[in-house]
């Protein structure tokens, strides 16, 4: 799940969910997205646009690269969760996650609490993947594009103060650096809002199933 979204919030909430049976600014590109906005408004005497979900990841695609050639570094603050199947939290980390362009990620612990075999197949095995996919074959392997995934445009959401298309995204393949779920794009910019799923390959003979829901 490695691409770089434009969008760097203070904090990123993951929530896990055990399952049953486990113990930069952009003129040039934003005449483009402000123009598809204004004509899916257009009254009923004219036909709108319509897009399909390989049309609107092709859009974060280009705007992913014009935002990531300007992106330099960032930090943030993760908040991992373990959840039960009654909502209680079983663990839990709080990680600092820093990139610098183009394509170094270094993780950072700052607190632990909770089930420590929990975290480690959860947590320390989902920080792994997302260090091996900075760059490289996993790089291109683990990429939100339509060479790994299926889309299909599923609706419109609101998602904080941004209005988001929704695409159902099924991969291609089983394998851990993917996720089948959701993602919540951005309409006017085109920046992944949200992504909510699991992995294709679930991470550990002892978690049956693990839900995320990561926000930016």
């Amino acid at each position: 799940m490695a691409t770089h979204f434009g969008r760097i919030k203070g904090m990123v909430v993951l929530t896990f969910i055990l399952g049953a049976g486990s113990a930069a600014p952009l003129a040039e590109s934003q005449d483009a997205a402000g123009q598809i906005a204004q004509e899916m408004a257009l009254s009923s005497d004219r036909a709108p646009i319509v897009l399909t979900g390989d049309d609107i990841i092709a859009q974060m695609l280009q705007r992913n690269l014009l935002r990531n050639q300007q992106l330099q570094q960032y930090s943030a603050v993760r908040t991992y969760e373990i959840r039960n199947l009654e909502g209680k939290v079983a663990a839990q980390a709080v990680v600092r996650v820093k990139y610098r362009a183009p394509d170094k990620k270094t993780f950072s612990k700052t607190s632990e609490k909770g089930s420590s075999i929990v975290r480690h197949l959860v947590f320390d095995r989902l920080i792994q993947s997302e260090s091996e996919t900075s760059s490289g074959q996993e790089h291109h392997n683990s990429a939100i594009t339509t060479a790994n995934y299926t889309f299909t445009l599923a609706g419109d959401e609101e998602v904080g103060p941004y209005h988001c298309f929704v695409l159902e995204a099924m991969p291609k393949r089983k394998d851990k650096y993917l996720f089948e779920g959701k993602i919540w794009i951005d309409a006017e910019d085109f920046a992944v809002a949200k992504i909510a799923g699991h992995p294709a390959k679930k991470p550990s003979f002892w978690i049956n199933r693990a839900d995320f829901v990561r926000r930016y």
